[in-house]
């Protein structure tokens, strides 16, 4: 459970773009009837004809990433580029599922903390089904552990150091131009 959370309950972060946006109101309802799971909707305001991606996808890793959501579920027309732009994110492990087994498995053997689902490919009983079997299944440890630690390893090896929000814009003498210097 996130720090500070109520530990009988998830906190599940969900996002879509347009694509998803069927997949997005099952899975909403579904969480909403249990119990068990806190739901916090990403982007029912930004929903509009047409969002792109990345814009959600930074909202439920960073919530992730933070600590802020224990999960978080992201669903695209394939799954593929919401889990690109999740794992750009410190501490996110995005897997794409498309199936029952894939579930089970990025949570059992990599810990998995946002899932990637397909709007175009997958049914409402699919859907429904790996989002099940992807929130009740505990990652397994052991082995699996060492390979995270390494992961962690590299993340934190090629971490870049935080860029200042500002955009600072020069005239450079030699060139006579602009040029955009972070």
């Amino acid at each position: 459970m996130i720090n500070g959370g109520n530990p009988m309950r998830t906190k599940v972060i969900l996002g879509c773009d347009h694509r998803g946006k069927e997949a997005f109101d099952l899975i909403a309802n579904y969480l909403r009837s249990r119990v068990n799971y806190m739901l916090v909707c990403a982007n029912d305001e930004l929903m509009a004809i047409s969002v792109d991606y990345p814009d959600v996808a930074g909202i439920v890793a960073r919530e992730v990433s933070a600590q802020r959501a224990d999960y978080g579920i992201l669903i695209c027309g394939t799954g593929i580029g919401m889990c690109v732009v999740a794992n750009k994110y410190s501490g996110v492990r995005a897997a794409p599922c498309h199936n029952e087994v894939a579930a089970e498995l990025s949570r059992a053997h990599n810990d998995a903390n946002v899932l990637c689902l397909s709007g175009d490919m997958l049914g409402e009983r699919s859907t429904l089904a790996i989002v099940d079997k992807w929130l009740n299944t505990s990652f397994n440890g052991g082995r699996h552990q060492l390979r995270l630690d390494k992961i962690r390893n590299i993340e934190q090896r090629n971490a870049r150091p935080k860029i200042d929000s500002a955009i600072n814009l020069e005239k450079k003498q030699n060139y006579n131009r602009l040029v955009t210097v972070f």
